[in-house]
Parts: C-alpha cells; sequence; structure tokens
C-alpha cells in the first residue's frame, strides 16, 4: 500500500451557519472560512490574512470544550491537508512517520495497521485531527507513557509571514529552533498553524483489555500496585456509589494474538473472533451509548433518580476480557453527547480529591449521572504538558449536556486546584495565566511567541488569558 494514502475528509462548504464545539460548549462566526489544499495555500492565506490584520485559528474536529479555537477573523479549515507523507524505519524499531497536520486519528490508525505500525498510546477518542489533538495536550493512560506530545519528533509550521519552517526535537536545547518546537508540538496553536508533524510510532501490537467491576477502595488501596503493575490502567467511578469499573490493557502475549485472530485455532477461533466483535459491538453501541443515553435522559427528566440510575448502572457492569489490535481497544466511540472538565494532578493527591469530592456529591446530591473518569501519565519535559515534571493522575468530571454543570464543575475545580491541579488545555476551566505561571514556563513561551508571531496573528480570547497577551 502507498504510505501516502489516507482517505481524505471534505472540508466543509463555506456557510453562513456559525460554528461551534462538539459539545456545543461555544459558538462562533468568524469573518471568513477557508480550507487550503496544500501547504502553499495555507502560507499564502495566513500571510494574506496578517496583511489584512485579521487573525487566524485552525479548528480540526472541534472536540475542545474551551474557545482555544474561536475567532472573529480567518477560520482554517486543515482537512485537506491530510495523509501521510513518509515512514523512515529506525535502528531501535521504531520509525518516523511524517503525517499532515489535518489528519484525522481514525485514518492515521487505519494506515499505520496496514503499514504493520501502530501509535503507542492514543487517547479514548479518535475523531480529532492530529494537529488538534497534539496541540491541545490529548493524553491516553499509562504510568510510564507520556501524552501525544512526547511521541512528537519533528514538525512544520507556518508562521504568521506565511512561510513554512521545521523545527526538531533533536535541535539543540536553547536553540530557536528547539524552542519553536517545544510551542508548536503543544502550544494551542499560538506558533503558527501546523501543516505536519513527525511522529516516533512502533510496531503494531495486540492488547489484552480486562474490564471488572471492583469497590472503590480498593483501587485506591492498591492504586500504586494497580497502575504500575499494568501497561495502561484507569477506571471509572460512580457518584454517589462507591463502585468503580476498572480497565486494564496490557500487552497481548503471541499465543493470546494468535487465539484471537483465529491464526492458530482454525474456524473456531474465527468463530470465537467474530462473536468476541459481535459482543464489542453490542457493549459499544447498545450499552455504553444506546442505553446510557436513556440512562442520562431519565436522570434530565428526573434528576431525583440519579443515585439509584448510578447504582443500577455500577452494578450492571460485569467483567469482560478480549483481546484486540491497539488503537481498537484504546478507542472508545462516544455518542452521548456531554461536557467535560479535566484535571492534571499529582498522583500522591488522587485518593484525597475523590475523598474530597464524593463528600461534596453526596452533601449537595447534585445530580450526575457520568462517571468520573480517572487515568494516569508519566512525567515529562514537554513545556505545555500537563504532566510537566511530576507522575500525573488525570481527573475527568462530566455532565450530560442539557443538564446544569456549573455548579458541579465549579465545586469540583476548587478541590483540584487546591491540590496543586492543571486543567487539561482543551477542557472547561476557569483559570489564567496568572496562576497558570506557577506550573509552566510561560516567560520562555510568551519569548518564542514574540519572535514568531509579534503581530498577535494567532492569539484569541482564549489564549490570551490562559498563556497571557
Amino acid at each position: 500500500m502507498n504510505p501516502s494514502t489516507v482517505a481524505r475528509t471534505p472540508a466543509p462548504a463555506a456557510s453562513d451557519a456559525p460554528l461551534r464545539t462538539w459539545g456545543a460548549t461555544h459558538t462562533w462566526r468568524p469573518a471568513r472560512r477557508v480550507a487550503p489544499h496544500d501547504e502553499g495555500e495555507l502560507g499564502a492565506v495566513v500571510a494574506g490574512a496578517g496583511a489584512e490584520g485579521l487573525r487566524v485559528r485552525a479548528m480540526g474536529a472541534g472536540h475542545s470544550f474551551t474557545a482555544a479555537a474561536v475567532t472573529d477573523g480567518v477560520h482554517l479549515s486543515l482537512d485537506h491537508l491530510s495523509g501521510i507523507e513518509a515512514v523512515a524505519p529506525q535502528p531501535d524499531g521504531t520509525s518516523l512517520v511524517t503525517v499532515r497536520a489535518g489528519t484525522r486519528l481514525h485514518a492515521l490508525n487505519r494506515v499505520l495497521a496496514s503499514l504493520g505500525l501502530a501509535m503507542r498510546n492514543l487517547g479514548d477518542i479518535d475523531r480529532q485531527s492530529v494537529a488538534g489533538a497534539i496541540s491541545t495536550g490529548t493524553h491516553g493512560t499509562g504510568a510510564r507513557l507520556g501524552g501525544l506530545a512526547t511521541q512528537v519528533r519533528g514538525v512544520r509550521v507556518v508562521g504568521a509571514d506565511g512561510a513554512v519552517r521545521a523545527a526538531s526535537g533533536a535541535a539543540a536545547p536553547g536553540s530557536p529552533e528547539r524552542e519553536l518546537f517545544e510551542v508548536a508540538r503543544l502550544g494551542l496553536g499560538v506558533a503558527g498553524v501546523l501543516s505536519a508533524v513527525t511522529l516516533e510510532v512502533v510496531p503494531a501490537f495486540w492488547l489484552r483489555a480486562q474490564e471488572e467491576p471492583w469497590p472503590l477502595d480498593r483501587v485506591l488501596e492498591q492504586l500504586d500496585e494497580y497502575v504500575d503493575e499494568n501497561d495502561h490502567a484507569e477506571f471509572y467511578w460512580f457518584p454517589g456509589t462507591r463502585r468503580a469499573l476498572t480497565k486494564r490493557n496490557n500487552r497481548a502475549t503471541a499465543d493470546e494474538v494468535a487465539a484471537w485472530s483465529g491464526a492458530r485455532a482454525g474456524a473456531r477461533g474465527v468463530m470465537r473472533t467474530a462473536g468476541a466483535r459481535a459482543r464489542a459491538v453490542l457493549d459499544e453501541e447498545v450499552l455504553s451509548n444506546g442505553a446510557f443515553e436513556v440512562v442520562n435522559r431519565l436522570a434530565f427528566a428526573a434528576p431525583g433518580m440519579v443515585p439509584r440510575l448510578n447504582s443500577v448502572s455500577a452494578r450492571a457492569l460485569g467483567a469482560k476480557t478480549y483481546v484486540a489490535p491497539s488503537a481498537d481497544v484504546f478507542v472508545t466511540r462516544r455518542r452521548v453527547r456531554f461536557v467535560e472538565m479535566e484535571y492534571a494532578l499529582p498522583r500522591a493527591a488522587l485518593r484525597g480529591v475523590l475523598d474530597e469530592l464524593d463528600a461534596w456529591l453526596r452533601a449537595s446530591a447534585e445530580p450526575v449521572p457520568f462517571p468520573v473518569e480517572v487515568r494516569f501519565a508519566a512525567a515529562d519535559d514537554v513545556w505545555l504538558s500537563t504532566a510537566r515534571g511530576r507522575e500525573t493522575a488525570y481527573v475527568a468530571v462530566h455532565q450530560y449536556a442539557p443538564m446544569p454543570h456549573q455548579r458541579y464543575f465549579s465545586a469540583a475545580e476548587q478541590i483540584f486546584t487546591a491540590a496543586g491541579g492543571r486543567p487539561h488545555w482543551g477542557k472547561m476551566h476557569t483559570r489564567t495565566a496568572a496562576d497558570l505561571a506557577a506550573h509552566y514556563p510561560l516567560d520562555d513561551v510568551a519569548r518564542v511567541r514574540a519572535a514568531v508571531d509579534p503581530a498577535g496573528v494567532f492569539r484569541n480570547d482564549y489564549t490570551d488569558t490562559v498563556l497571557g497577551s
């Protein structure tokens, strides 16, 4: 297969309809909408906008709940900048894959699989563009693994003057190229518009996925063992209960892969695989989405039923184990609309934070039909990574989109902030540069921004709020 082949998503047609985020948290009308077909056209559009005094923001799938993509200037769709440009095998068994920035993660995963390759870690949604996912700090889970930005080895970025600049993580520390790389790989697009990203990927692998309901207290008492002894560990806690759904994903053995793929077991193995896939579809589309939508509609109609609904949901979950290609295990279809806040906490603070959140939920009787999601990441050195410099536990709170969320999120944010939490750049929060400067080298970020975008072409109100103006 030609590695440059990736199914392209047509760019949206020009329209007067307002743009909105996936969660409908922000709606806006830009002055102009443009979908460049190549890097040269992208550069011309950006330079032209700057000459007109218009600001420029790009948007992928709109999965950020913040106003990161909002602009009253030129709105860019990068959907035409899609596909893999090059694959370079490395001596250590990894490969460097250069992918155009508008490529959606689900399309990238399919092509990588066809080449015998895979991302070493992923988040649980694959609708985002590569550029959008890394620029907002998307992450998966795994105590020895970082977020998507830690897998980036190089970028091409279109500056305010329309010129394309390459920057690499191999450049000398402190050099202009290395500093541009740091802000471009995770920086909300303030260093320019990404046109291509070089990712370090690994040989394709399968995961053994184990899902099992546990008492929440058991998870927290065994937390270090639970997190450190599994490649990818996470759990979902149901508010108003002391029960959690645990998820442990580990590299499958060759025998497990053979048995589940049907390579060794013949017809029985094929039937087993087909049956597993059918059950997965049932779980995902009917139970995880269809039934969950019903639960949330009931919660919206009768908030007083939420404690009982959560108790039933927590007890209805059964244990299951299956083996599948990594991307199929990492990714979950999310068809129930919600709003979300997520904070990165020092891992050691997790238990105290969940205890405080539980106490507030019980005292307030706030109706929350969505479980609280907890994931983990290794410390890294990415300038604007939420896991910068510390082992991290991510706690995400959600609310069904039609239901009020302000009181719940405000209380959760106070608890998270008091514990030293850092907000996910693409999810709802109220933090500002004034207090985030204690967590990130915002002076260094400002220096890079001033050098590559002196007129502020890539700014918007959100980036001014969280990174400074």
